[in-house]
């Protein structure tokens, strides 16, 4: 068998050490320039880990190619933990960081050693030990003093060293694929064996377009179930969208394949070679027999057959990269295949599977751009004399808010996701919101899941909606913001605002897109549409954002985009409109809450601490915000403000998505307030997840329930253990407020109705005194 690589090969080394040696000075310095540097990082580390197992194929001997592999597999590792650095305990990131150099720094040792003892040259392995021993120190020291850097050291770091690697590592040529995959078994007289070898490699000939065949109809059956849950559209979303989960399960076929088969079939050849070597001497050296020693011959000489066919295959493979990626997913695709089949066995359907690849690049996509977007769009608004940045600018006025007497609204966040955990809300939301007294609905963040796309908010707005005849305001969430805000902008903008922002946004893009004019008077018209079959009042903002302002009383809906932060202009607007708002009782909805999890999820994040400072300056005494899937209470003690009232701040985010169960499986000792709440509490999650969990995740639970997850969290795994059946603890708030009395009451509501203390986890001093634990919830804030 000879190497398909000829002389190129040095020149492919080069190429791979040049991209690898570029990914390190992206990754050292996307701290400086990236929205999402851990994203970023995590990403080359992937993509360097992946340009060292493919030059691992090409390595001279088969002990440069394991060390090519095992480096791989640390890198890898490496960029998972980057890419997961937000749901790694904060004690644990920089040991985890440190520890695939450590690792790799010993096995180097070991390497430098064995050299040592057959008298090879050592400097190469001890430099490499040096290096990664060195490195792993300075991770563990920078770590603990600059957390927000150390994810692009240890990220550049390691691909400057897969560079070096690359780049100095000997590879095949020609003439050195001389190898016999027959010498390797080790048996007396090894030409017997010569012509059953050419049979097999024949046949593998043969075989290599059929092969190609059935790789191509099941990628195309991938892509076909993807589209199916995914939906289709003519929009870049919704093209690209499948396309990216398909070239997920490519990737994850070869890390299964390449990964976890191989190596585990590797293992199994290499503790079973002596019993292979004897098999073939007693199937070659004796004749045929019959009755059942026939069969047990067949069922033999199969075994020998498959571990030859698998031994050529992987020969093949290492002289070819096209050869490589056929063999990995011939091996490992069928796997990826079923898991893609099955993945709601494993948890939250669009968390846990390649779909949720698409997601996480428009995640990236967004995070780059809100703020650019939603200046434009704001300017073209004002530009067009829809409304201004003023005190008075973006004003919505649902009626029966403009006089002295009580009134009530229903906020609810993160409803969009179109499944039973959604639908079991809808009869509690549409009771609480046919009432009388209360005036209209606010979404506070992700209104449809995944993506935000149109296609989506007939099964995941309309419908679950439908029944609600109060107007229906709502700011976005980061999953709002995926399809540069269009779905939303289609059905709560006024037609002629959501004309000029889309236009707008075009523009902001240099009209790259697959969005024209045609396609925005289409949104337009099909959001038109779906609101008069499900009769949802929409349609009345001009902006992501808006203010409700009454004699006495003053909601404003502040959106805070994917980064927690404001733009230029938003933040213009806010400023006016809390000038305009003094003297009364102001309460803000944000897409992001301040407080989550018993942790103060602002501090270190300079946009968002802004955000919370101007906040503060002008009073505002209820903070209510989505994103985190549950419900959450605090009340925040300004420190040094003497005689400043609490600010009370509400995480409500259980409106229809999965929960996050983190919250109550991992609630600090010491939370960031002295007055705090939870719903649902640690004894029903509990109670839930023991009861409903699989036997074969109970291994993932007892870790999640007794050691808190460590080195991840809780939250990180919160999905695989949430599922779509009772009992559910979605929940909403319902808002009264009392201009005269000065004073605003926030009742929770459960599937069944108003929540009572019992269903609530809490601090002592939260439960009004003469309270009883069967009584609603109210939470009373007066001036």
């Amino acid at each position: 068998m000879s190497s398909v690589f000829g002389p190129a090969a040095g020149e492919r080394t080069r190429a791979l050490a040049a991209f690898a040696a570029v990914l390190a000075v992206v990754a050292a310095s996307a701290s400086f320039w990236a929205a999402e540097p851990d994203r970023v990082a995590g990403l080359a580390l992937c993509a360097g880990a992946a340009a060292e197992a493919v030059q691992g194929f090409r390595r001279r001997t088969l002990a440069t190619q394991r060390n090519a592999w095992s480096s791989s597999a640390y890198t890898l590792l490496l960029g998972l933990l980057v890419l997961n650095a937000s749901w790694l305990a904060a004690t644990a990131l920089a040991i985890f960081l440190a520890v695939p150099f450590f690792i790799d720094g010993l096995r180097y040792a070991l390497l430098a050693v064995r050299q040592l003892t057959a008298g090879e040259s050592v400097w190469q392995a001890v430099g490499a030990t040096v290096w990664n021993l060195a490195v792993a120190a300075a991770i563990l020291v920078v770590g603990q003093y600059a957390e927000r850097w150390v994810l692009g050291l240890a990220a550049g770091l390691r691909l400057a060293a897969t560079s070096v690697n690359l780049a100095t590592a000997p590879v095949y040529v020609q003439r050195d694929a001389d190898q016999s995959i027959i010498a390797d078994i080790a048996i007396d007289r090894p030409e017997r064996l010569a012509d059953t070898a050419a049979q097999i490699e024949q046949s593998e000939a043969e075989r290599a377009a059929a092969d190609r065949g059935w790789i191509a109809a099941l990628l195309f059956v991938l892509l076909t179930i993807h589209l199916s849950r995914m939906g289709f559209d003519r929009s870049a979303l919704g093209i690209l969208s499948p396309l990216v989960a398909v070239i997920g399960d490519v990737v994850f076929a070869l890390v299964l394949a390449y990964f976890v088969i191989v190596p585990v079939r590797l293992f199994a050849r290499r503790v079973t070679r002596r019993l292979e070597a004897r098999a073939w001497e007693r199937v070659l050296a004796e004749p045929a027999r019959t009755g059942v020693a026939r069969w047990a011959e067949h069922v033999v000489r199969w075994w020998l057959l498959s571990r030859m066919r698998l031994a050529i295959r992987l020969r093949l493979a290492r002289y070819s990269l096209n050869v490589a990626l056929g063999r990995g997913l011939q091996i490992g695709l069928p796997l990826a295949a079923i898991i893609v089949a099955s993945v709601p066995i494993w948890g939250m359907s669009w968390y846990f599977d390649t779909e949720n690849w698409a997601a996480g690049m428009w995640n990236s996509w967004a995070a780059q751009r809100t703020d650019t977007w939603r200046e434009a769009m704001v300017r073209a608004v004002v530009a067009a004399g829809q409304t201004t940045t003023d005190g008075r600018g973006f004003l919505v006025t649902p009626p029966g808010t403009d006089g002295s007497a009580p009134f009530s609204f229903v906020v609810i966040g993160d409803t969009g996701e179109g499944d039973a955990s959604q639908h079991v809300l809808r009869e509690s939301l549409i009771r609480a919101a046919a009432a009388d007294e209360v005036k209209f609905v606010v979404l506070s963040s992700d209104v449809v899941y995944p993506t935000g796309a149109m296609r989506d908010y007939e099964l995941r707005f309309w419908l679950p909606f439908m029944g609600v005849s109060k107007p229906v305001f709502a700011i976005p969430g980061n999953h709002d913001w995926y399809d540069a805000l269009e779905g939303f902008a289609a059905t709560f903008f006024r037609p002629e605002a959501a004309r000029l922002a889309m236009r707008a946004r075009l523009d902001a893009d240099e009209r790259v897109s697959s969005t024209t004019d045609a396609v925005i008077e289409d949104l337009i018209d099909k959001a038109a549409a779906l609101r008069g079959q499900y009769g949802v009042p929409t349609g009345f903002q001009q902006a992501p954002f808006f203010q409700v302002q009454t004699p006495g009383f003053v909601l404003l809906g502040i959106d805070t985009g994917v980064l927690r932060r404001v733009d230029r202009e938003q933040l213009t607007w806010l400023r006016a409109a809390l000038e305009a708002a003094r003297g009364k009782m102001v309460m803000a909805v944000l897409g992001h809450p301040i407080f989550a999890g018993g942790h103060d999820v602002a501090a270190g994040d300079e946009g968002f601490t802004a955000v919370r400072g101007l906040l503060r300056e002008y009073g505002v005494r209820v903070v209510m915000a989505g994103d985190t899937h549950d419900l959450e209470y605090y009340a925040e003690v300004i420190d040094g403000a003497a005689g400043a009232l609490p600010i009370h701040h509400f995480v409500n985010g259980g409106g229809g998505a999965y929960l996050s169960f983190g919250t109550a499986l991992a609630w600090p000792a010491r939370p960031a307030t002295a007055d705090w709440a939870y719903y649902p509490n640690r004894q029903e999650v509990v109670g839930k997840i023991a009861t409903t969990t699989p036997w074969w995740k109970w291994g993932a639970w007892i870790w999640t329930r007794e050691f808190g997850a460590w080195p991840s969290s809780p939250e990180w795994l919160s999905a695989m253990f949430d599922y779509n059946v009772a009992p559910f603890f979605q929940s909403f708030v319902v808002v009264t407020v009392d201009p005269a009395g000065r004073s605003v009451a926030i009742r929770p509501w459960g599937i069944h109705g108003p929540l009572t203390w019992k269903d609530l986890e809490r601090s002592a001093q939260v439960m009004p005194a003469g309270a009883s634990l069967d009584q609603a919830v109210a939470w009373v804030i007066r001036e």
